[in-house]
């Protein structure tokens, strides 16, 4: 008899933490590593908000709530939603959760079953791919492409769509690519959804980053599109727009009052509910007058960053890098690069084990880490399936401007060291 599980051989995991040990033993090293690794907002979240939860700490909030959320968090979200994407919605439609991932989980568990297929963008957010195959589905990855700034069209998207597909995953804006599908695609692919998909079939719209926008850009749900809303799981949270990450604050608004129910249902069986005194934060961060300010001052810093990261990317031989229109990542093209510092050749004369976990963009990202202190994040990391050949890496642009130079800079010369990229693979210390 195994110790372990069957299934806990297909599930996988998000290596923005994990790569946090390697950065430990790279400092442990004396290195002085640049964190481009996380997608985590580097502001506090605003004193009035963080009030609001110590106050009612302090006056007793610490007991149980309902499972699905407490009310006045439910109704507030219920009026946002309806308000800013031209809907109709219930507050007993709104579950809350700790953080935006349980969803996931939530929503797969709920709808698909083993042998279904399920639609997600690669590269996306890794827990898509790990759950659609943890629960026993059929991963259906659609590969967005660096040429059209990492959205995707409904033709694409068609080529896709069989009579076994159960979900469909949206995300934008993106993580990990910074990605924003215009209101034409999104409108394009809500009709291919309504004229190929069957009515259970159901659209996983993640919406985390939707007040992360540039260049005047404007989110869009695709729940807001005729015959869409009856389809759609609208999924958010505090996390990224208030710079909530430690908080544990998402949420999902369903179709109807029954799929909120299973959703409700997991709860207790899983979390019982998330705390009552995060909640009451969580509605100050929605009613306040304080807080689109605050947001809108984190995104000015955010584009400032990206309009520093890309060009100066661009600017190293062997990288480039598209221009994302949303959320705090760039994700640059390392194919060139690679191809300088020789990492094909030396990919290949690595032992099979080691190949089958560290591709070349792997070996990239561990050669930053330890030798340069520059800790990114590799495109398999994204999305395995189907991205063999596909090199490219993941910049967090969630640190302040000046670390943000310091790292591209330190890149650059890692990008011209190829003896030191060599010594780095004839040791074998830290390849995966």
């Amino acid at each position: 008899m195994n110790l372990f599980a069957d299934r806990m051989a297909t599930l996988g995991t998000e290596n923005a933490f994990q790569v946090g040990a390697d950065i430990a033993k790279a400092e442990a090293e004396g290195m002085d590593v640049i964190r481009f690794n996380l997608g985590e907002p580097d502001f506090d979240t605003p004193e009035f908000i963080c009030k609001v939860a110590c106050d009612n700490i302090m006056n007793g909030n610490t007991h149980y709530c309902p499972p699905a959320g407490i009310p006045q968090l439910r109704e507030t979200l219920a009026n946002d939603i309806s308000k800013t994407r031209g809907v109709s919605v219930a507050p007993e439609q709104v579950v809350i959760t700790p953080g935006a991932k349980p969803p996931i989980s939530y929503t797969l568990l709920t709808y698909v079953n083993p042998g279904d297929e399920v639609i997600y963008p690669s590269p996306g957010f890794p827990i898509y791919e790990s759950m659609a195959t943890f629960v026993g589905a059929t991963p259906v990855p659609l590969h967005l492409k660096e040429s059209k700034g990492f959205s995707f069209s409904a033709d694409e998207l068609s080529q896709l769509i069989t009579s076994k597909t159960k979900l469909i995953i949206i995300c934008s804006p993106s993580n990990p690519t910074g990605g924003v599908l215009s209101g034409e695609d999104i409108e394009s692919i809500a009709e291919v959804i309504n004229e190929k998909c069957d009515s259970s079939v159901r659209v996983y719209s993640d919406e985390v980053y939707e007040r992360i926008l540039f260049d005047g850009s404007v989110h869009k749900s695709i729940a807001s599109l005729p015959g869409m809303q009856d389809k759609t799981i609208v999924v958010s949270g505090h996390s990224k727009s208030f710079a909530m990450t430690g908080w544990r604050l998402g949420f999902a608004v369903l179709p109807t009052e029954q799929e909120a129910e299973c959703f409700t249902n997991f709860n207790i069986n899983i979390i019982s509910c998330t705390p009552p005194f995060s909640q009451a934060a969580g509605v100050e961060a929605y009613i306040s007058e304080k807080t689109d300010a605050e947001v809108l001052r984190m995104v000015k810093n955010f584009e400032e960053r990206r309009d520093y990261a890309v060009p100066a990317l661009n600017a190293i031989d062997g990288v480039t890098c598209a221009n994302p229109k949303g959320a705090f990542y760039v994700f640059p093209n390392i194919q060139g690069m690679c191809e300088n510092l020789d990492v094909f050749e030396h990919h290949k004369s690595l032992p099979t084990e080691i190949k089958e976990q560290a591709g070349p963009s792997k070996l990239i990202q561990m050669f930053l880490i330890y030798r340069y202190g520059v800790a990114t994040m590799d495109r398999q990391s994204f999305g395995s399936i189907g991205s063999k050949d596909m090199h490219f890496l993941r910049l967090s642009t969630a640190t302040d401007l000046e670390s943000i130079r310091k790292g591209i800079n330190r890149m650059d010369k890692a990008s011209k060291d190829r003896d030191g990229f060599a010594d780095f693979i004839k040791e074998g210390k830290h390849l995966c």
